[in-house]
C-alpha cells in the first residue's frame, strides 16, 4: 500500500470521492497543512510516497524530508512553488492539472467584469444602507476587452464573451495569430493592447510584473482590469493610485500579494471599496472544477506509483 500525502484543502471535497478511489487501486490518503510549514509536515512527508500539493511551497528541505517520494502532483497549474531543479535532480516527477479549472476560472474573470462594469457589490452594500441611487454602468458588448494570456483560460473567457459581442483583442507571445484568430480575438502587442481596451483581463503565468506605473499610465482613462491569475503580475501601489487618479475606473481580482496575509493591502482602502471587487480564490472553487483537478492529481500519483508514466508531466523552466 502506498501513501499518498494531500496538503490540498478541496481535494475530494466535489461529487467524486477520491479517497475510495485510492483505496480501491491500494493506496491510502494521509491529509496535510496547506501552509506547507516544513516543520508541521517533516514527520507526514518522511513516510510519504506520493504528495498532491496545494499552493504552498515544496523546497528541496522538503524534499530531503520525504525519502519514499517518487512523485508530486500539483493540485492545480501553476507550478512556480515547486522546486522543479531539486525534484529533478532526485528523480522525482512533478505533474499538474492542466485545463481542469479553466471552464471555472473563465467564469469568474467575466463575473468579476460585470460586477465591475454594473457596479453590482457596491450596489448591494449601499442598499443595505437605504442608499438607492443610481450609478450608470457599462455593457459588457460595448467593450473591447485585452485578454493577456491566452492560453485555456484565456480562450475560455474569449468564448464566453462572444455572446456578448465584445470586441476581443489578445495579447500572448508563445501562440501564433492564427491560433488566436481561430478563438475569436485579434492578435496584438501588449503594450497595443493596454492602449486600446476598455476591459483588461489577466491569464498570464506569474513570476512577472505586467502591470506597473508605466503601463497604467499608456491606459485609456476609465479602464477596468481585472486579475484571476497571479498577485505578483501588478504593482498594487500604482493600482491604487491610478483608481484614484481615475486611470483606471475599477480593478477587480482573485488574488493580492500574498493572498491571506495582504490585509494591509492598498488596494484595500476604505476609499476605494466602491471601484475594488477582491474574492478570496473562488475561481477554481467549483464542484466540477475540484472534481478535475482532483481526478487528474489522483490519476497521474496511481499511474507513476505503477510504474508507468504520468499524463501531466512537468519539466524544469
Amino acid at each position: 500500500m502506498g501513501v499518498i500525502l494531500v496538503t490540498s484543502r478541496s481535494f475530494s471535497d466535489g461529487d467524486v470521492d477520491l479517497v475510495e478511489r485510492a483505496s480501491r487501486a491500494g493506496h491510502r490518503i494521509l491529509r496535510g497543512p496547506a501552509h506547507h510549514d516544513l516543520e508541521e509536515l517533516r514527520s507526514l512527508l518522511h513516510g510519504a510516497d506520493a504528495w498532491i500539493a496545494g499552493t504552498g511551497e515544496v523546497t528541496e528541505a522538503h524534499l530531503a524530508a520525504a525519502p519514499k517520494l517518487k512523485v508530486i502532483a500539483r493540485y492545480g497549474v501553476g507550478t512556480e512553488a515547486v522546486d522543479l531543479d531539486a525534484a529533478g535532480r532526485r528523480g522525482i516527477p512533478v505533474t499538474n492539472t492542466p485545463g481542469a479549472n479553466a471552464d471555472a476560472v473563465a467564469d469568474h474573470a467575466v463575473g468579476l467584469m460585470l460586477s465591475m462594469l454594473r457596479f453590482i457589490p457596491d450596489g448591494d452594500r449601499r442598499v443595505r444602507d437605504g442608499d438607492w441611487a443610481v450609478r450608470r454602468g457599462r455593457e459588457l458588448g460595448a467593450a473591447t476587452v485585452g485578454i493577456v494570456g491566452f492560453g485555456r483560460i484565456g480562450q475560455g473567457v474569449a468564448k464566453r464573451l462572444s455572446g456578448f459581442g465584445s470586441r476581443i483583442l489578445a495579447a500572448d507571445p508563445y501562440l501564433p495569430t492564427d491560433l488566436v484568430r481561430a478563438n475569436g480575438a485579434e492578435p496584438v502587442e501588449l503594450d497595443e493592447l493596454f492602449r486600446h481596451a476598455d476591459v483588461i483581463t489577466l491569464h498570464a503565468p506569474g513570476g512577472q510584473l505586467l502591470v506597473d506605473a508605466g503601463r497604467l499610465a499608456g491606459m485609456r482613462r476609465g479602464t477596468v482590469l481585472v486579475n484571476t491569475a497571479r498577485g505578483d503580475l501588478v504593482e498594487e501601489a500604482a493600482i491604487a493610485d491610478a483608481l484614484r487618479d481615475g486611470i483606471l475606473a475599477g480593478f477587480a481580482a482573485d488574488t493580492l500579494y500574498g493572498d491571506t496575509a495582504a490585509t494591509h493591502s492598498p488596494l484595500l482602502a476604505a476609499d476605494l471599496a466602491d471601484r475594488v471587487i477582491v474574492t478570496p480564490h473562488l475561481g477554481a472553487q467549483t464542484t466540477q472544477a475540484v472534481d478535475n483537478m482532483g481526478s487528474l492529481s489522483l490519476d497521474d500519483v496511481i499511474a507513476v506509483l505503477k510504474g508507468a508514466e504520468p499524463a501531466h508531466p512537468v519539466t524544469a523552466r
